[in-house]
């Protein structure tokens, strides 16, 4: 083990220590060991894992606390590695040399505008166990190819850029769990021009990722965030599990966000999963947009100021159990589905608590220029203007759902609107409470087809 003080670093917090602790990197054993105290360093300290060998990085039970005051990464972690998960692309020295490189157990701040926790680059195996960054730019980042990260147990806090960054990176197999991620002001985990496979990010506390406790203009950004935009980038095997990702409003913003406009040659978001998490309050709580594959069950998606779920430009996404509704009666609640086809909407339950209806006047639930939706077994209400609002659609299916205003004083127009052109639409076998005449309206060129539908007068 090699002590950070035995090759003269102070760890006062006022003397420049870059020097020793880059020869306790050169000279050592390869254990990074920093006793309690304050390590003030002014520049990148970059480890060559093919020559340094074997690297842990240990700060005595959270005691030691690095201090960077000078621009780039606190550690920049270089590796060889250019295969891919799989045994048999290991090459050279990466698995005696360069495997597993573990960071645990110590704090990194900045003082430097463009000061960054760690950085990697080609490693294989790399573990974050019980760090803390904070008032960095960027927490994580993870560059040009990784394989195979572990992060857990870490505190991403108030840092200016993207608590953990992916960026023009390829990278397979990526788990980040039990971590609290906050505060960060351009996201919490972000990533942007990269391919992505196997990234799975469950049971965290992922919040307020935004320009709120920071100062500055708000740009948009999300607590998580998968923009695969570029040409070439892809993200496949994407899990978003059992974790509480929450925020404050802020123009643009989601809680999660998945983007694909890439021309017709790159890959849509595909293989995702979000289940069982608690998402609210946001602009969009969740948006989709060009998304394949995707299934969305089991979560509470409170509070918005546009819509809950957002869902543009998709196919083939699975919405099923959730509960949509709003906490405050400054936001909202609502999901729109746009400009997609294959779309399943069934088992979940819509309900706008305000008396008064939405600021934003949206209905519960809004599909436009769209084709093969299902929406069934849900229930829609106190909708305001509508329960269900469908436009230029074709092969609307709404059934065995629950479509009810149920205040004293109703504020619903219809409880299901058809408007434009559309073929092959139906309305059927639904449980319908409604004041008034027209209950379920439709153009005639929508093509609606109505039976068996329960109306029930509730004034």
């Amino acid at each position: 083990m090699s002590n950070v003080r035995r090759f003269g670093a102070a760890g006062d917090g006022v003397n420049d220590d870059t020097e020793a602790i880059r020869h306790a990197v050169k000279d050592g054993d390869g254990m990074l060991h920093f006793p309690p105290g304050t390590y003030l360093i002014s520049e990148p300290i970059e480890v060559a894992l093919a020559e340094s060998g074997p690297l842990g990085i240990d700060g005595t039970g959270g005691t030691a606390r690095i201090l960077m005051t000078g621009a780039g990464p606190a550690f920049r972690l270089v590796g060889t590695h250019c295969g891919t998960g799989s045994p048999s692309s290991v090459k050279g020295n990466v698995y005696p040399d360069q495997r597993l490189p573990t960071i645990r157990n110590i704090e990194i701040e900045g003082t430097h505008p463009e000061a960054d926790g760690i950085e990697l680059i080609k490693t294989m195996q790399s573990v974050f166990e019980g760090v803390l960054i904070r008032r960095c730019r960027h927490g994580i980042h993870l560059a040009e190819r990784n394989r195979n990260v572990l992060i857990s147990h870490c505190h991403l806090y108030h840092n200016t850029g993207v608590g953990i960054y992916m960026e023009d990176l390829n990278l397979h197999q990526i788990i980040i769990s039990s971590c609290h991620i906050s505060y960060n002001r351009l996201g919490g985990v972000r990533l942007e021009r990269s391919e992505v496979r196997n990234l799975q990010i469950t049971g965290n506390d992922i919040e307020y990722n935004n320009q709120d406790q920071h100062g500055t203009p708000p740009e948009p950004t999300a607590e998580i965030y998968i923009d695969t935009s570029a040409e070439g980038a892809s993200v496949n095997e994407l899990t978003i599990a059992s974790n509480t990702i929450q925020a404050t409003p802020s123009p643009g913003g989601c809680n999660i966000r998945i983007l694909e406009e890439g021309d017709s040659t790159s890959r849509p978001p595909g293989l995702c999963s979000i289940s069982g998490n608690i998402i609210g309050n946001q602009e969009n709580n969740v948006h989709i947009t060009g998304g394949y594959g995707i299934a969305i069950s089991g979560n509470c998606i409170y509070s918005c100021a546009n819509r809950n779920l957002l869902i543009e430009d998709c196919r083939l996404v699975n919405v099923g159990t959730n509960t949509f509704r709003r906490h405050t009666p400054k936001l909202g609640t609502g999901v729109r589905i746009a400009r997609s086809a294959d779309i399943t909407f069934s088992g979940c339950s819509i309900h706008d608590e305000e008396p008064s209806g939405q600021v934003s006047g949206a209905s519960l639930l809004e599909i436009d220029s769209s084709e093969r939706i299902t929406i069934s077994g849900s229930q829609f209400i106190d909708g305001v203007p509508y329960g269900i609002d469908v436009s230029n659609s074709s092969y609307v299916s709404v059934t065995g759902s629950t479509i009810h205003d149920s205040r004293e004083i109703p504020k619903s127009r219809r409880a299901v609107r058809f408007t434009g052109p559309g073929q092959g639409n139906l309305v059927a076998l639904n449980s319908i409470g409604f004041t008034g005449p027209d209950a379920i309206t439709a153009d005639t060129e929508s093509n609606l087809t109505e039976h068996d539908n329960q109306i029930h007068s509730l004034g």
